[in-house]
């Protein structure tokens, strides 16, 4: 109990109503949309939060704008700073970072994504390659930072949750009395955010966590009440790639969250589609993963009010071309 009460210690209302502040100093709050090709193929109302449509192309932005705010306000703004990632949390630290003139090191994966690599270094950032997978980065990382004086940004942190939960707010207060939201869990800042702003406002919405089935720790550790590893996490969907969650996300995601939803990688493809053909917006596989679990769960949801968190876009080109192809694609062991 002890563990959880720290979790929801993260922010109040107050903290995440600045966070939006510095957040709409950079960029407009994204947009949330019924839409009716949804409604009409899964028999509910669909909204999408777009957070595709941030300057970075997915919610990890906001993050980096609170964290980096909150570095230099209380002058502590490091000499340089490392993290890792498969993508979207590597662009948004170095798109804050920049403006206050901190070089930053993100450490991926190798395979990585090559136009997420490419718009990683478009922002400034200096990106090294580095282990099998997400985790394996994340350990490099964590060396750089001790051997080099450099300030490590791991993907779950205060600062960053409370940035990430600004997209929260602005869903709850545009869209009046959801019955439920599905949200997809990475290392766990965004689902995070979504839970505790759901709380701080006092509703009753439903939170549905998503995880790709071959990438499961997530919900095999929600099941267990403990931190459960995998062996691998071989999902196209990157942004979902994670092996070992992180004990404070897991505690706050297995008080908040209703359940756990895995989805296959065919599934996840046919959503990116979905999501193409019905609203014509790029979704990455990340992105895409709440609408697979709407899908899958559609008659229980039938005649009610649905969110789904559309996370990012950032999805390479041939990797999308090939899911248009009707077909999914394969991520080598």
């Amino acid at each position: 109990m002890a563990q959880a009460a720290e979790t929801q210690a993260l922010f109040g209302l107050e903290d995440l109503e600045r966070a939006a502040d510095t957040v709409y100093g950079v960029m407009p709050p994204t947009p949330q949309y019924a839409w009716p090709l949804l409604a009409h193929e899964l028999g509910c109302e669909v909204w999408v939060k777009h957070e595709n449509h941030t300057p970075a192309g997915a919610f990890k932005v906001r993050g980096g704008l609170v964290m980096l705010d909150r570095l230099a306000r209380r002058g502590d703004l490091p000499a340089g700073m490392v993290t890792a990632t498969r993508g979207n949390h590597g662009q948004s630290v170095p798109f804050a970072a920049r403006r206050h003139g901190v070089p930053v090191t993100v450490v991926v994966p190798e395979g990585n994504s090559r136009e997420k690599n490419a718009s990683m270094t478009g922002w400034g950032a200096r990106v090294l390659v580095h282990g099998a997978d997400f985790d394996e980065a994340r350990e490099e990382a964590a060396r750089l930072a001790r051997a080099q004086n450099l300030l490590f940004v791991p993907s779950f942190h205060p600062d960053l949750v409370v940035g990430v939960a600004t997209y929260a707010l602005e869903l709850f207060r545009a869209v009046a009395a959801l019955d439920t939201v599905y949200v997809p869990i990475g290392l766990g800042s965004g689902i995070c955010g979504l839970i505790r702003t759901r709380d701080l406002l006092g509703l009753e919405t439903e939170i549905v966590g998503v995880v790709a089935e071959r990438a499961p720790a997530y919900a095999r550790s929600f099941e267990a009440g403990r931190v459960v590893r995998t062996d691998s996490a071989l999902t196209f969907a990157d942004g979902m790639a994670c092996r070992v969650p992180d004990p404070q996300a897991l505690a706050m995601i297995r008080e908040g969250v209703a359940r756990v939803v895995e989805v296959g990688e065919d599934e996840i493809a046919a959503a990116m589609r979905r999501i193409y053909r019905a609203t014509h917006n790029v979704a990455e596989g990340a992105g895409a993963a709440a609408l697979a679990a709407l899908t899958r769960e559609a008659a229980a949801q039938r005649g009610r009010r649905v969110a789904v968190v559309l996370t990012g876009g950032n999805v390479d080109a041939g990797v999308f071309a090939t899911v248009l192809e009707g077909r999914t694609p394969e991520v080598e062991s």
